[in-house]
């Protein structure tokens, strides 16, 4: 089997990190998220805290959170736009080395032409994310909310910024999962699953 890319998009909250990572544990296949932005700051010989900072899209009122939700910001000035074209010639690299999972980033467009390519976006009810963001990450009810609120508008704007539609739009995706209905080691399970199916595994 050739390499193969599975993209996955996901609202703040649903769980679609982890799920992603458990997957590529599961098929034993490499996992990119955080990698993206390290690579970046090297081929831009910039410090990652350069990029990083440039990446929290202050103009979104996004704080001192903003790392937390888009590693890849939202603006539309030049050095932005710069780390996004590099971003696009990382995954591609990344692509090349063999099969992978990689999470946000306008993954699901910047990969719109591989041959092997399954498109996933994992969601979940509001409610739903707010008890996550409780649970898992120790916020207030409050809190948990505002993010999940804050973090889908700002992927949305970046996300409609350079791809040009919002992100788990049904027309450019290949399988949505609501992982409130499985949990995550259930999504994680069924996603491996349909991932084996897909590409003859």
């Amino acid at each position: 089997m050739e390499n193969f890319v599975v993209t996955v998009g996901r609202q703040f909250g649903s769980m679609g990190r982890p799920i992603a990572k458990k997957v590529a544990e599961m098929l034993d296949i490499s996992y990119y998220d955080r990698d993206i932005v390290e690579e970046v700051s090297k081929r831009m010989n910039a410090p990652l805290s350069l990029i990083s900072d440039k990446e929290e899209g202050a103009k979104f009122g996004l704080g001192k959170y903003a790392k937390m939700l888009r590693p890849l910001g939202s603006g539309t000035t030049d050095l932005q736009d710069k780390i996004f074209s590099v971003q696009e010639c990382v995954l591609q690299d990344f692509a090349d080395k063999g099969p992978c999972i990689m999470v946000g980033r306008c993954s699901d467009y910047l990969m719109r032409d591989h041959k092997n390519l399954l498109r996933v976006y994992i969601y979940s009810p509001l409610d739903a994310r707010v008890r996550n963001c409780v649970q898992y990450f120790g916020m207030t009810e409050e809190k948990g909310r505002k993010m999940c609120i804050d973090v889908d508008k700002a992927r949305k704007a970046y996300h409609r910024h350079y791809a040009g539609y919002d992100p788990g739009s049904t027309e450019y995706m290949d399988l949505m999962l609501n992982s409130n209905n499985f949990g995550i080691d259930g999504t994680a399970e069924l996603l491996a699953n349909v991932i084996r199916k897909n590409f003859g595994l």
